[in-house]
């Protein structure tokens, strides 16, 4: 049975008839638009559509239009995805639909034909040498075999650096020149024990890396790199708040590389917030934003996200020493509270709803604390829309605090001016109200009250 082929056909070429365009013929895709994106580190921006002129068969002209030079996307409705590099230069590809990577052929474009010879060379090599380290580790080195095991891995290093340094570095200032010499993985000493190893490669693996170089935003280059270095830190075996310390060390060392470039430097800090806020870091991304958001006054992209800016702001303006803003509002049973008529040497404010997971365990808890206090006060302010859930909630944990809301949840007067992002969130104040901490976890509240 003859096999069926994506054939793609990229030209930005001096041709009069069809200079710096596009055309993709994709048998049998069974759909008459695609989208042609933007990559920059993990996020993708759909720079224009294309739309079939002939069933399947698809045209787009760069011409008289500005793209920048770096890695684009041909993205399909059904997630088949091409990646190549535009540098202003004739490119041609074929490949199958079903095995993108595997089947590509270059065509044309000497650039993409290093990059996808690349792509495929870092990944055998990564297998490769991580299956024979293995088996080094395990063998004993006075069989024979060992000896030729170490050979082979030896011979498989040899042979990428002579790619890294010498096949793809004909054009060394071309786009995929730089790209290469940055995103390839540094040489490692096997005769080094793991241990050795990775301390080889805290000290040396972004030696490689042109942060100096902003054009290479427009690839992967320093979100892998980013993600890359930060696995040396990772030690699944500890707590998570050991873990969260060794990856603020890892994450000094990323951005003290990035730093030599503002432009490079923004977009790492940006891909390092998106990424521990996806994963619950908290206390991570609290350093991030002291450390470097805040102190060196970086302006972020809003695509990060309502939670980062609130975040940002509330570190900035509700630090420790800071006093906190007057809380004005009705309490449970319908009476006026006001925050600043407390008489109590300690207030402890409580951002909460009842839908919240982490709120259902942490606010039970706060409860058997004031028991044991003198002169300690709860005020749970709750971001509950809904007034007979919250009352339920309460009832249900028996909570004996001041309960405040106006049922506005993330919109009400109160979330706005604490900055509120995430629930539960709390602040220990004095009998001043000044903020004097801000703890994550009730073992914290535990220790600074």
């Amino acid at each position: 049975m003859i096999k069926r082929f994506i054939v793609l056909l990229f030209f930005f070429s001096s041709a009069i008839l069809f200079a710096q365009s596009l055309e993709v013929t994709v048998t049998d895709i069974g759909f008459t638009s695609a989208k042609l994106q933007s990559l920059q580190g993990e996020k993708v921006t759909t720079v224009d559509s294309i739309t079939a002129i002939e069933k399947d068969f698809f045209r787009f002209s760069f011409k008289d239009k500005k793209f920048h030079h770096g890695f684009y996307r041909l993205a399909f409705p059904n997630n088949r995805n091409i990646d190549f590099l535009y540098d202003g230069n004739d490119v041609q590809l074929k490949t199958n639909a079903s095995a993108i990577l595997d089947s590509m052929e270059i065509v044309s474009s000497e650039s993409n034909r290093l990059y996808y010879t690349f792509v495929k060379l870092n990944k055998a090599y990564k297998i490769k040498t991580d299956l024979l380290q293995l088996l080094l580790l395990r063998y004993p080195k006075e069989d024979s075999f060992y000896q030729t095991t170490q050979t082979k891995i030896n011979q498989l290093q040899d042979n990428y650096l002579e790619f890294v340094t010498n096949t793809s570095q004909k054009e060394p200032r071309s786009f995929i020149a730089r790209y290469i010499r940055s995103a390839s993985l540094p040489p490692v000493n096997f005769n080094l024990s793991p241990e050795q190893q990775l301390m080889f490669f805290k000290v040396h693996a972004l030696d490689n890396v042109d942060y100096y170089d902003a054009e290479l935003i427009f690839s992967d280059v320093f979100t892998n790199k980013t993600i890359e270095y930060l696995t040396y830190y990772r030690n699944p075996q500890l707590p998570k708040e050991l873990l969260e310390k060794e990856f603020m060390k890892g994450i000094d060392s990323v951005i003290s590389h990035a730093k030599v470039n503002a432009i490079v430097y923004q977009h790492v800090v940006e891909y390092l917030l998106d990424g521990f806020k996806k994963f619950g870091f908290d206390k991570v991304l609290d350093y991030i934003v002291d450390n470097y958001v805040i102190k060196d006054d970086l302006c972020l992209e809003e695509k990060l996200g309502n939670t980062i800016q609130r975040r940002i702001d509330q570190n900035k303006k509700l630090f420790i020493g800071a006093v906190a803003p007057n809380i004005s509002m009705v309490d449970i049973s319908g009476k006026s509270f006001e925050l600043y008529k407390s008489k109590k040497e300690k207030v402890l404010l409580v951002f909460y709803a009842s839908w919240c997971p982490h709120c259902k365990i942490i606010m039970p808890q706060i409860n058997e604390l004031l028991k044991m206090k003198k002169n300690f006060e709860v005020v749970a302010v709750s971001l509950d829309t809904n007034r007979e859930e919250w009352k339920k909630f309460i009832e249900k944990n028996k909570l004996n605090f001041i309960h405040v809301s106006d049922l506005k949840g993330w919109d009400g007067d109160a979330a706005k001016e604490y900055f509120i992002y995430a629930t539960p969130t709390m602040f220990l104040l004095d009998s001043a109200k000044k903020i004097i901490a801000k703890p994550i976890t009730f073992e914290e509240l535990g220790i600074t009250n």
